[in-house]
C-alpha cells in the first residue's frame, strides 16, 4: 500500500500547484490522475488572469481573485526557476471593448463597479483604444483598460508546475484514477484506486469536473462539466498585445504569435466535441472585435470541460470528515485561482489556519442549502 502525508486526486494545475506547495513544505505528496496529468480543463483554458466579475454572482470571488493575481509574479518566478521551463506569463493588461449605443452609461457603470471592488479600470475613447490596440474594430464605441490584469500560456504553465512538483519531491501517478474516498468512521484514511488503496493523513480532491464521480465526494463537491469550445488563430498582419474582451468573445495573444479565441459555455455533460455552431459563434464574434482576423489561419480547435458548481463559485477547504479537503469547482477561474488555492490548502494542512477568508467557498455550504430546501418542502 502506498502511504503519503498528503494524497491528491487530480493532476491538473490546481492539484499540481498544491503538490508543489506541500512538497516544498517538507511533506510526502502523491498525485493521482486517471490519465496523463494536466489534460483536462488546465490544458483547454485560455489562461486569462482577471479578477473582474463576469456577473453579479461572481462578485463574491473578487477578493480571492485579487489575492491570487497579486501572487502570480512570484508564483511564476518560482515555478520557472524550479522547473527550468517558461510559462508564457504576459502581464500586459486587458482591454474591454464596448459596442453598445448606450456606451456612456455602460462605461460609467463598469468603471464604478470596478473601482468599488478595488480593481483598477480606466475609461478610454475609441480612438485611444485603437491607438493601444490597432486591430480593434472601427465600430467600438468606447473601451475599458484594466492594466493590472495578465494572461499566461496555461499549457506551458501546466507542464512547468508538474515538473516543479516532481523536482520538489512530489510523486505523480498517471493512469491511476481515484474511485472512492476511504473512510474509517469520521476520518478519511486516503482513497481507493482501481486495485489498491492509498493511505494518507490528508486527502485532497482536486479532480475538476470529475470530482463528483469519486464515491463519497458528491455531497461536498457537486460539480458538473461546462464545455468551452476554443479556436487558435494565426494572422501575420494582426498584432494584439493585451487580452481583448467584448460581451461575446475574448482574444488572448500568445508569445508564439497565436491568438486564442473563445469560449462557449455549454452544459452538455462530458461531451468534448467541437461543433460547427460553436466554432462559427466564436469566429464571427472574433472578426467583429478585430476585423482583420477574417484572413487568419485556423491552427487548432478544441473543447474543454470546466468544473462548475451550483453557485459557480469555487469549492475550497475542509469537510466534516477529518482529513478530507476539497479544491475544485473553479469554473472559469481555475488558472487565475491556482496560486491562492495552493497556498490556502498548504496553510490549512500545515498550520490549520488560512490567510484569506474562504468560508464563502466551504464544501459544507451545499449540505446546508440542501437542508434548507428540505425544510421548505416540509413547510
Amino acid at each position: 500500500m502506498k502511504t503519503f502525508d498528503v494524497a491528491i486526486a487530480g493532476g491538473g494545475v490546481i492539484g499540481g500547484a498544491t503538490a508543489l506547495e506541500l512538497a516544498r513544505a517538507g511533506l510526502r505528496v502523491g498525485v493521482f490522475d486517471r490519465q496523463q496529468p494536466g489534460q483536462e480543463a488546465s490544458w483547454a483554458s485560455a489562461g486569462i488572469l482577471s479578477p473582474a466579475p463576469e456577473s453579479p454572482g461572481m462578485i463574491a470571488m473578487v477578493p480571492l481573485g485579487k489575492a491570487s493575481l497579486s501572487l502570480y509574479p512570484d508564483f511564476v518566478a518560482q515555478v520557472e526557476e524550479i522547473s527550468g521551463q517558461s510559462t508564457g506569463f504576459r502581464p500586459k493588461g486587458t482591454l474591454e471593448a464596448l459596442f453598445s449605443k448606450d456606451t456612456r452609461e455602460e462605461l460609467s457603470t463598469i468603471i464604478a463597479l470596478h473601482h468599488g471592488l478595488g480593481l483598477q479600470a480606466e475609461p478610454l475613447r475609441p480612438e485611444d483604444a485603437r491607438e493601444l490596440e490597432p486591430a480593434l474594430s472601427e465600430e467600438v464605441e468606447a473601451a475599458v483598460l484594466r492594466p493590472n490584469e495578465a494572461s499566461i500560456d496555461n499549457r506551458s504553465l501546466m507542464n512547468a508546475v508538474l515538473e516543479a512538483a516532481r523536482r520538489s519531491g512530489a510523486e505523480i501517478f498517471p493512469g491511476s484514477g481515484v474511485k472512492a474516498i476511504w473512510r474509517e468512521g469520521n476520518r478519511c484514511a486516503g482513497f481507493q484506486l482501481q486495485n489498491e488503496k492509498v493511505e494518507a493523513k490528508w486527502t485532497i480532491v482536486a479532480a475538476g469536473c470529475f470530482s463528483e464521480t469519486i464515491e463519497g465526494v458528491a455531497k461536498y463537491a457537486p460539480v458538473t462539466p461546462a464545455k468551452g469550445q476554443m479556436v487558435a488563430l494565426r494572422a501575420d498582419d494582426v498584432e494584439i498585445q493585451r487580452v481583448l474582451w467584448s460581451d461575446k468573445i475574448y482574444l488572448v495573444p500568445r508569445n508564439d504569435g497565436r491568438i486564442l479565441a473563445g469560449a462557449t459555455v455549454e452544459h452538455v455533460g462530458f461531451d468534448k466535441r467541437t461543433t460547427a455552431g460553436g466554432i462559427q459563434k466564436i469566429l464571427s464574434a472574433a472578426i467583429e472585435l478585430a476585423p482583420d482576423l477574417a484572413n487568419a489561419r485556423i491552427e487548432e480547435t478544441w473543447a474543454g470541460l470546466r468544473p462548475d458548481s451550483p453557485d459557480h463559485l469555487p469549492i475550497l477547504g475542509p469537510t466534516d470528515v477529518d482529513g478530507l479537503v476539497m479544491a475544485t469547482g473553479h469554473f472559469r477561474s481555475g488558472i487565475l485561482l491556482t496560486p491562492i488555492t495552493a497556498r490556502l490548502i498548504r496553510q490549512w494542512i500545515t498550520e490549520q489556519r488560512v490567510s484569506e477568508d474562504w468560508s464563502r467557498f466551504s464544501p459544507l455550504r451545499f449540505q446546508s442549502a440542501g437542508a434548507e430546501a428540505a425544510q421548505h418542502a416540509l413547510d
